[in-house]
């Protein structure tokens, strides 16, 4: 259901049944018997198959049609080119009315979740088909706590307010997954998984790691292609086994472990990092003091940093996965140079020094924000963002890099307030998906050439490309236009939200006009727009007082 519903945003519920019926049969017919002809096709093509036999599929979907005369491969990368994220013809989930839904519960279980499921899937097409049938899980308690309760609307409110957040936050994960993968490719994105296990697992052997990391690469493979039975299939199985040497992993997924399958996998995937093992040894024996150093680089370049990920980041679990990758490149570049000299020993002496360098950098950037914010408060940190990042890219809309402002700012408030030692991954971690969002925007409306440097040059760098960005130095300005400072009385009847909106349109429009304003310009300006605004309210003749100041 949940496939087909994904494919096929416009079917109705009951259209979609007809085809899941076709597949569930064929699927108890090849139980039976698995040579029968039919059963050998893989499970993509069967499910694009039955989509390519739907009557009139170009009536309502047009030229997505065409995508049924292309051969598998294509013809998948076809059809998830028309996939659209919360399409407007998609109301969202609306449950039956608190007066009914229990009874609808209790007699129509089936029918009930099916909708849910089914308004979830086509809403969210990119969502991974074992989260969607873990949130029907969640909703199901939700109507079993609240089916209790005297007050059931408020009880299933706050429940469902919990449930749509949880959804949109790993909603925004797996995309981002996705787009890593597919931008970047397997190497950048095992990588990546590579040193968020290390931290997760750090009492894991490198083995077993590994094992799991081929595992968990092809499942984001399956789930990021639409290929959902095969990804959810697979998720099980990997719970199941790591599950089944929970001893061999974690001591924090015993309690999911317990729990059924459908809601198994989401635990273990949001568990918290184990705690790591007491006496695990300095790096700089094994990575530097060696004197096998270069040869198992040489030996096996992959292998050998694969190893030094896993035995960075279980030791980490403070740092982000993009500084650990940083690290390990810089550990590399260094190897890559010395391994080719006479004394390589002598050459990388400095490692430690040189590789901190990096911790520093993010450190102090984490560090100088979170006080900023904290000395400042939200508006005035907002404001500083957004004049640093109209300078960066003023080709972009304003309204854009409001958004973008907001966004940065809600992750300083989130991350700032953390203990020390939660701060970096949290703030480096969610920066990267703004980042991600605003390179997905730069492929198809390009923003300046730093920005599109900055987005396909490296993954693990691209946040330090970012935060060191220069002002664009090729922009040429718009003519300036005396209708964008036209201010009328509706300043004057504004509410201070609005009023904070228009101060930071034109802090950011002014900036576009003049990039190289400097700190105190910028300050007179935005003091004397205030003292206009205080001053021309209180005057009778609003409208000429505005046009004098």
């Amino acid at each position: 259901l949940i496939t087909f519903a994904q494919y096929l945003q416009k079917c109705s519920y009951d259209g979609l049944s007809k085809l899941v019926k076709d597949v569930v049969d064929l699927a108890q017919k090849c139980v039976a018997n698995e040579d029968a002809p039919e059963c050998t096709k893989s499970l993509p093509s069967i499910f694009l198959d039955e989509i390519c036999q739907v009557d009139k599929l170009r009536d309502s979907y047009g030229a997505m049609a065409d995508c049924c005369s292309k051969a598998d491969p294509e013809r998948n990368d076809c059809f998830l080119s028309f996939k659209v994220h919360q399409p407007d013809f998609v109301q969202p989930y609306q449950r039956p009315a608190s007066d009914v839904i229990c009874t609808e519960y209790r007699d129509n279980r089936v029918s009930l979740l099916g909708h849910f499921i089914y308004t979830v899937a086509r809403r969210n097409p990119f969502m991974y088909a074992p989260t969607i049938l873990g949130l029907a899980a969640d909703y199901e308690h939700a109507l079993e706590s609240c089916c209790a309760e005297t007050d059931i609307c408020a009880c299933l409110d706050e429940k469902a307010a919990a449930i749509k957040a949880k959804a949109k936050k790993i909603s925004v994960m797996q995309k981002y997954s996705c787009g890593i993968l597919q931008k970047f490719g397997e190497r950048t994105f095992q990588a990546d998984k590579l040193a968020l296990l290390g931290q997760k697992y750090p009492k894991a052997p490198f083995s077993e790691i590994l094992k799991i990391l081929q595992d968990i690469k092809g499942i984001y493979k399956e789930c990021c292609e639409g290929d959902m039975v095969e990804c959810m299939d697979d998720r099980a199985e990997l719970i199941t086994y790591m599950c089944s040497k929970q001893e061999v992993f974690s001591s924090k997924i015993k309690d999911c472990c317990h729990k059924p399958i459908v809601e198994r996998s989401q635990c273990v995937i949001e568990a918290d990092f184990d705690d790591k093992p007491e006496d695990l040894p300095s790096l700089v024996e094994k990575y530097i003091q060696d004197k096998e150093v270069c040869k198992s680089f040489e030996a096996n370049h992959d292998a050998f940093l694969s190893e030094f990920i896993y035995d960075y980041s279980r030791r980490h679990p403070e740092l982000s996965t993009q500084l650990i990758l940083r690290v390990t490149k810089g550990y590399e570049t260094l190897l890559e140079k010395c391994c080719k000299t006479d004394n390589p020993a002598e050459c990388y002496a400095n490692a430690v020094e040189d590789l901190n360098k990096h911790i520093k950098e993010t450190q102090d950037v984490v560090k100088t924000n979170c006080e900023l914010l904290a000395a400042h408060g939200e508006a005035d940190f907002l404001k500083a963002l957004l004049i640093r990042y109209t300078k960066k890219m003023p080709q972009v809309s304003t309204d854009t890099l409001l958004e973008i402002g907001k966004k940065m700012t809600d992750i300083g408030t989130k991350c700032c307030q953390l203990p020390e030692d939660r701060r970096l991954p949290c703030a480096e971690g969610y920066l990267s998906i703004v980042i991600h969002d605003m390179c997905k925007r730069q492929e198809t409306t390009p923003i300046n050439d730093n920005v599109s440097h900055c987005c396909s040059d490296s993954y693990a760098y691209r946040r330090p490309c970012f935060t060191a960005m220069g002002v664009d130095t090729k922009y040429v300005p718009p003519p300036f236009d005396p209708e964008m400072f036209s201010f009328d009385e509706k300043l004057c009847t504004a509410s201070p939200a609005e009023r904070d909106l228009g101060h930071m349109k034109l802090l950011v429009n002014l900036i576009k006009r003049k990039p190289q304003m400097t700190e105190e310009q910028i300050k007179t300006i935005a003091d004397g727009f205030t003292a206009m605004v205080d001053k021309c309210c209180k005057q009778s003749d609003i409208e000429t007082c505005f046009g004098e100041e």
